[in-house]
């Protein structure tokens, strides 16, 4: 795969990621946990089709059962999995994928306390205003302008960028052991742990057939096609690029959202919003820039 055909294949992957909002707005009875249970289960489904086709038949005996850090990480997707979609169905989507987007900067934190891995400066200004757009964001549901629902919503997302730190950090620990993860075999874990734990908690079921229909969707093209497509897309592009194009997700996400299901953003969630994506984005675009000045590798910042 050439460098430009990995680079629109990463940009696929943020839009088909970015669907889950517009998607979920869609549903007519389906909510909290059904809604976490029924997509985690279509996401075993296609995996369990997708993984042999394109890893072969053998796939699932060359899984590391045995190792920690493969159910880490796996544990580390089925909370990302049901926290994101429990907190979509309890307050806005452009507030969730916000939230969702300090993950590499919580990442970045976590592999300076857990490896000792220096921070460079960029990256310790992006934190500080990230954190202050965080601040600014939240700040704006004071003062009883946001529901209670809105309110454990918002707690409910901070769950899947500080998952997604501890299983990035797994990931890179990994790594540098020489022993790695295969990150879709442990998505396929994740889903699988998410739909046994939600099951109980989504029942009695009351999904319509339309409802049934766009969660098998999101099953298919929201999680397991892009993840495949990611994970292809990183054996060519760097770190800081994949990461850099990844954050289209939450630009798609709150346009989608906002264009089709008419969910027009908050002032407060787009002004601490625009601190927290413009801190994302000049610290990957330094980052960048520093890689190819180099001529190196760099890990995610």
């Amino acid at each position: 795969m050439s460098h430009g055909r990995a680079a629109w294949t990463m940009v696929l992957a943020a839009l088909l990621w970015s669907t889950a909002g517009v998607v979920t707005r869609q549903l007519q009875v389906a909510q909290g946990f059904e809604v976490t249970f029924w997509r985690s289960f279509f996401t075993v489904l296609s995996l369990l089709v997708i993984l042999p086709l394109w890893q072969g038949p053998d796939v699932f005996a060359r899984l590391p059962w045995r190792r920690r850090p493969f159910w880490l990480a796996g544990f580390c997707w089925a909370v990302m999995f049901t926290a994101f979609m429990v907190a979509l169905t309890m307050t806005g989507v452009a507030r969730v994928l916000i939230t969702m987007a300090v993950a590499p900067l919580l990442t970045a934190l976590l592999s300076r306390v857990v490896t000792g891995h220096r921070l460079p400066a960029r990256t310790w200004a992006a934190i500080v205003a990230g954190g202050l757009g965080m601040a600014w964001m939240f700040a704006g549901q004071l003062g009883g302008v946001a529901s209670g629902s809105e309110w454990l919503g918002s707690i409910v997302a901070l769950a899947v960028p500080m998952a997604a730190a501890v299983q990035w950090t797994v990931a890179q620990r990994s790594q540098a052991q020489g022993e790695p993860i295969d990150l879709v075999p442990a998505v396929l874990l994740g889903a699988l742990i998410s739909s046994a734990v939600t099951l109980p908690l989504a029942w009695p079921f009351r999904a319509t057939t339309p409802d049934l229909a766009w969660l098998a969707l999101l099953g298919l093209t929201q999680l397991a096609i892009p993840c495949v497509l990611a994970v292809l897309a990183a054996r060519v592009l760097p770190a800081a690029e994949v990461s850099l194009l990844g954050l289209l997700e939450i630009v798609f996400g709150i346009a989608l959202v906002w264009l089709l299901a008419g969910e027009a953003p908050r002032p407060e969630v787009l002004a601490g919003g625009t601190l927290v994506i413009g801190a994302l984005l000049a610290n990957e675009l330094l980052g960048w820039h520093e890689q190819r000045r180099d001529g190196g590798s760099i890990g995610p910042a």
